[in-house]
């Protein structure tokens, strides 16, 4: 049964949003279509597709896409469909070619989605298919923009800039690609997929849920700090040191301010985070002034942001070189992805950390993501009893403060991250209805 506007928008209060929209799938679906469809998504790296010919293959909600680099040194989006008959293209993960030959028929095309060669060609004579015809060519999605290397295409074709889209949040990219002296960041490695039973928005609110890791991730944390006695502080294994703070107090969380920054993105941190106590090499440090100057590499460093969600794709670590992608599958299925990023010219004692972080944290084998596995799947099973309607938002709620740069701030336990994220959730699903009323019109 179709869901009306005015339906979407009671689901969505100041203070709490109803279960469904978590648990219908008819909300579901709006949401491929209205949010997914109309925001800026995150695709992946520069680095992913460095020669001509490179490409690797994602999705953009349910839609399966190509991006390749062209001859022509751009980056292009594709959907990932033979414009024929309609069989998918490419089904590796990534790879280089020069051309894209379908399986089924045999057509062929260049790297940019433009049709090559089709077999008995002179069967199309006289109608809109053919080479240099735009009916035979793979559809592109409708606008491709990189930022720092970032990678984000957006399904619809009117809208805002991804600049202005980001907003404050911009500067989080800035910041993550700063840490590197050259200036240069790349991913490296494969990717940590995990597959969790639940909606996609209950894994996006976690990241900056600082009122579960004390309670959820006990198990971890609670062996890390007995363990760390034995050692002196500096002589303190890394691991220990990376899943102790999971236990601090509610009054440290409080501390991890929580930013929103327009569009349902928000960074949580910036003075204080769980990572701030890892070693840095003298070295990098010196490096970084070299490159940047005493000033700015202070300014940089001393920015640590425990986390930074780009709504509704993907969430990142700057400081961790990590970044969280998100990619729904159905209303109770949803995969996240885990990437690591080197950064050009430090040494791989960095990328080592980083690489010990995720594995500790986010790999399917972690130590702490099973926690959060096990949460996600309780919160998604007891949004089906009938008992209790609404999911409460409450927390600190009238206690905002406004930064006046288009930020608002509240302590590290207040629920301002999901009234946002919901605020803009509520902004796709009714305005993203009159946008998609008015393409049906022309």
């Amino acid at each position: 049964m179709p869901v009306s506007d005015q339906e979407i928008a009671s689901l969505v209060e100041p203070t709490r949003v109803h279960k469904r929209v978590y648990t219908d799938p008819a909300i579901f679906d709006l949401e491929m279509e209205r949010i997914w469809g109309n925001a800026w998504i995150f695709i992946g790296h520069e680095s992913q597709v460095k020669k001509p010919g490179d490409y690797f293959t994602t999705t953009i909600g349910r839609q399966p896409v190509i991006v390749a680099r062209h001859n022509d040194g751009q980056v292009h989006i594709m959907y990932n469909r033979c414009a024929h008959k309609g069989a998918q293209l490419v089904g590796e993960s990534c790879g280089h070619a020069q051309q894209l030959r379908c399986a089924y028929h045999g057509y062929v095309f260049d790297t940019a989605g433009n049709l090559l060669h089709i077999p008995r060609e002179e069967g199309y004579a006289d109608s809109v298919f053919g080479r240099d015809k735009p009916a035979a060519n793979i559809r592109k999605v409708a606008r491709v923009e990189i930022y720092r290397g970032f990678i984000f295409a957006n399904q619809a074709a009117r809208g805002p800039d991804l600049r202005s889209w980001l907003g404050p949040a911009i500067t989080s990219f800035d910041n993550a690609v700063e840490r590197s002296p050259t200036g240069e960041i790349e991913v490296t490695g494969g990717v940590l997929r995990y597959m969790h039973d639940a909606n996609w928005k209950i894994l996006l609110e976690n990241v900056s849920d600082n009122m579960h890791p004390a309670v959820t991730h006990q198990s971890a944390w609670q062996p890390a700090k007995q363990m760390a006695r034995q050692f002196p502080e500096d002589e303190k294994p890394l691991p220990l040191s990376m899943l102790e703070p999971f236990g601090s107090s509610y009054e440290f969380f409080d501390t991890i301010a929580m930013t929103t920054c327009g569009n349902g993105h928000t960074y949580s941190g910036g003075n204080a985070t769980i990572h701030i106590g890892y070693p840095r090499e003298s070295k990098y440090v010196q490096d970084m002034v070299a490159a940047y100057g005493e000033e700015k590499t202070n300014s940089i460093l001393a920015m640590q942001r425990q986390n930074t969600i780009i709504y509704p794709s993907i969430a990142f670590k700057s400081a961790l070189q990590t970044i969280r992608v998100y990619r729904p599958i159905a209303v109770d299925k949803s995969i996240q992805e885990t990437w690591t990023f080197k950064l050009g010219g430090v040494s791989d004692d960095m990328l080592h950390t980083s690489v010990l972080y995720n594995q500790l944290i986010f790999s399917p084998f972690s130590i702490a993501g099973h926690d959060d596995y096990e949460a996600y799947h309780r919160i998604q099973h007891g949004l089906q009893a009938d008992a209790l309607e609404w999911v409460s938002q409450h927390r600190h709620y009238g206690r905002d403060q406004d930064n006046g740069d288009g930020t608002t701030q509240a302590l590290g336990t207040s629920d301002i991250v999901f009234r946002h994220e919901f605020q803009a959730w509520k902004n796709y699903m009714v305005s993203s209805a009159d946008d998609l009323s008015a393409d049906d019109a022309d």
